[in-house]
């Protein structure tokens, strides 16, 4: 693959860390973006967020680790049985990613008990597809629906070597469902009956309480040092 031009951002506050500053390099958006390319790209520890594609460049961070999971060696811990094992009725129903106002308004409950913080402005509908969906990648919506009501929605691309899992959003009244959980379950099993090797779980960060559950999808693999291997709570240990 021939060099990327990459666009570095000025830094901004960490999402993820309290008191770090976060960089991130942006593929320049002259270059015209398709699901191959990104495909390439992914395996290197991008991922994207719309249209754009995007890695960490943090000088003196690496806690922002790429992740995949080859699923063919995947096997499901008790909790992870347990959740299968409860959603055997929930329906799966697989959609083209355009804007379903059933889903908006999940998404909307979703952040206003999870994620919403006091003065933020809304997300608008145009925010929320421009945040999901892309004009150039293949990119399905994925409904879960338990009891005939829709339970949860996943983000799911389609690339040449996998999967990868985007973002998850659900209903808080269904939570003892463990829909995040079952979406990537289901993505693992859907990622097998296409012949697919990997599922790419985006970055796993140890210190991050809602970026380290992706350690119990086992044999993680994350990229270190230019490298995927294999990863798990020990891998990282304090000095």
């Amino acid at each position: 693959m021939s060099s990327i031009p990459i666009w570095l951002d000025s830094g901004h506050a960490c999402g993820y860390l309290d008191d770090r500053i976060a960089r991130s390099g942006f593929v320049h958006p002259s270059l015209e973006m398709d699901t191959p390319l990104y495909s390439q790209l992914i395996a290197q520890g991008f991922r994207r967020s719309g249209d754009h594609v995007y890695k960490p460049y943090c000088e003196s961070c690496q806690a922002c680790v790429p992740t995949r999971l080859p699923v063919s060696a995947f096997r499901p811990d008790r909790k992870q049985k347990r959740c299968a094992k409860r959603n055997t009725q929930t329906r799966v129903v697989v959609k083209d990613a355009e804007f379903d106002p059933r889903h908006f308004r999940l998404y909307q409950r979703y952040l206003n008990a999870r994620h919403d913080k006091p003065g933020e402005e809304p997300t608008s509908p145009d925010d929320y597809i421009k945040f999901l969906g892309s004009s150039w990648c293949d990119t399905l919506f994925v409904e879960f629906l338990i009891g005939g009501q829709l339970a949860a929605v996943a983000v799911v691309d389609v690339v040449s070597d996998g999967l990868s899992a985007v973002y998850t959003f659900f209903d808080p009244d269904f939570a003892d469902y463990s829909p995040g959980v079952y979406a990537v379950l289901w993505q693992i099993e859907t990622a097998k009956q296409l012949g697919l090797e990997y599922l790419y779980l985006g970055y796993w960060i140890k210190d991050c309480r809602k970026m380290r559950y992706k350690i119990d999808y086992q044999p993680l693999t994350g990229l270190l040092d230019g490298q995927w291997q294999a990863i798990s709570n020990h891998t990282f240990t304090e000095d």
